[in-house]
């Protein structure tokens, strides 16, 4: 499934917080997901598998390393738990890292949020809006996240650019 999205990633200090605002208007609560993404060496973009309780699913994505609001090209490929898909990968392209966190996950309209806590790195709190049918437009989707982070309380110095898995990385090798 190809999708386009904006999103948005932020350093969050109070979880507690962002709940009690995502309830109160009206989130609906997917779940609590132990999240394994194991990235793959690719030439260009992302490419990992997501294994979960919730979420299962090869995600290969393109979008620009910025702290505002990234326009995200994606797709989706729905797998199994436990897919042998993920040895074939290693060892075709090399694993680039492995990122393990606790995803809560809710949902308003088009808008999905999560509130992330990420081992060796904290807590984090993701919005992305989808665009629905090609319908929606990246204008109307950029409003949409600002509304949303006015509404979460994110500040501008919270906001994170890359990936979990470039902040592993950079983890890993000690800067």
């Amino acid at each position: 499934m190809d999708s386009l999205s904006l999103e948005i990633k932020a350093r969050c200090s109070d979880l507690g917080r962002v709940r009690k605002i995502l309830l109160a208007r009206g989130a609906r609560f997917k779940g609590l997901d132990r999240q394994i993404d194991t990235y793959f060496r690719v030439p260009s973009g992302r490419l990992k598998l997501r294994e979960g309780n919730i979420e299962n699913a090869f995600i290969y994505y393109k979008r620009a390393d910025q702290r505002n609001s990234k326009k995200c090209h994606s797709m989706l490929f729905p797998c199994a738990k436990k897919t042998p898909l993920k040895k074939l990968l290693a060892g075709a392209l090399g694993v680039l890292a492995v990122v393990d966190k606790k995803r809560e996950i809710y949902f308003i309209q088009n808008a999905k949020f999560h509130i992330d806590c990420v081992k060796k790195l904290g807590n984090f709190m993701e919005i992305e809006v989808f665009e629905r049918r090609g319908s929606t437009g990246v204008a109307k989707l950029r409003k949409q996240c600002e509304f949303y982070q006015k509404l979460l309380g994110i500040r501008a110095d919270d906001l994170v650019a890359d990936s979990y898995s470039d902040q592993v990385l950079r983890k890993n090798r000690g800067v």
